[in-house]
């Protein structure tokens, strides 16, 4: 069965608007997991416009399901990781003023320099994915410089998904295949909703995980955040 596992960003870019400490992004993640989150991930970067490093301490504390940190291996996101000890640390390569991840590694060109990151965290015990586009040659790769899993880049299967669903999600099929082959776990996001979900939950084979942050985050403020979780597991469940 995938696992939801929910971006908490958008919680702390809501308190850092005002500065303080509301909404409290650790109780924030605490009741997450209350309402059946299987996963908390933040995405810390190194403007601190949300997600701030000091946060990423705080709720390894707390978190019993399964923490997930994303980011650029960067210094001193390397360093946050291998102090905290996540059980996932997702590589993600976005440059330091991006708004949002747009796109996935290229890990033919980066293959060294991923290489040496992931025994970095391997020597940590800490499991590793790599964010990435549904390409052949990339994943291969990714297998190839010691990654755990893939996490596929789903915002091209998002933005044709109402006006194409079997064209939208051909490609992200193909990729899991590649990926299963490759023995590479599989994970996905980016604009999954709770429009776009469940069609490619049922499409995509051997996908192990979902990370969800900004679409949940909205529902919430329409539907409830315990009712929203539920949501969204019931269209991974069904």
């Amino acid at each position: 069965m995938t696992r939801l596992s929910v971006n908490i960003n958008k919680a702390a870019t809501l308190r850092n608007a005002r500065g303080g400490d509301n909404p409290d992004v650790v109780q924030f993640a605490v009741f997450c997991e209350k309402f059946g989150a299987q996963g908390i991930t933040v995405h810390p970067r190194p403007d601190g416009r949300h997600i701030r490093n000091e946060d990423v301490r705080n709720l390894k504390e707390v978190v019993t399901t399964e923490f997930n940190i994303e980011g650029y291996p960067e210094e001193d996101f390397i360093n946050l990781v291998l102090s905290v000890k996540p059980e996932q640390v997702t590589l993600v390569p976005d440059a330091p003023d991006a708004l949002t991840s747009n796109a996935g590694w290229d890990t033919v060109s980066q293959f060294y320099f991923l290489r040496e990151v992931v025994e970095k965290f391997h020597d940590k015990g800490i499991r590793v994915s790599i964010f990435i586009d549904p390409d052949k040659t990339r994943i291969r790769k990714a297998a190839e410089l010691g990654a755990d899993r893939v996490e596929l880049y789903t915002e091209p299967y998002a933005r044709i998904y109402s006006s194409n669903p079997q064209a939208a999600v051909h490609p992200f099929v193909q990729a899991a295949i590649w990926a299963y082959d490759a023995r590479l776990g599989l994970n996905a996001g980016h604009d999954l909703s709770l429009e776009n979900l469940r069609y490619f939950v049922q499409n995509v084979p051997h996908l192990q995980e979902v990370s969800i942050g900004h679409a949940l985050i909205c529902d919430a403020l329409y539907f409830g955040l315990e009712n929203t979780i539920q949501m969204y597991r019931r269209q991974l469940e069904s």
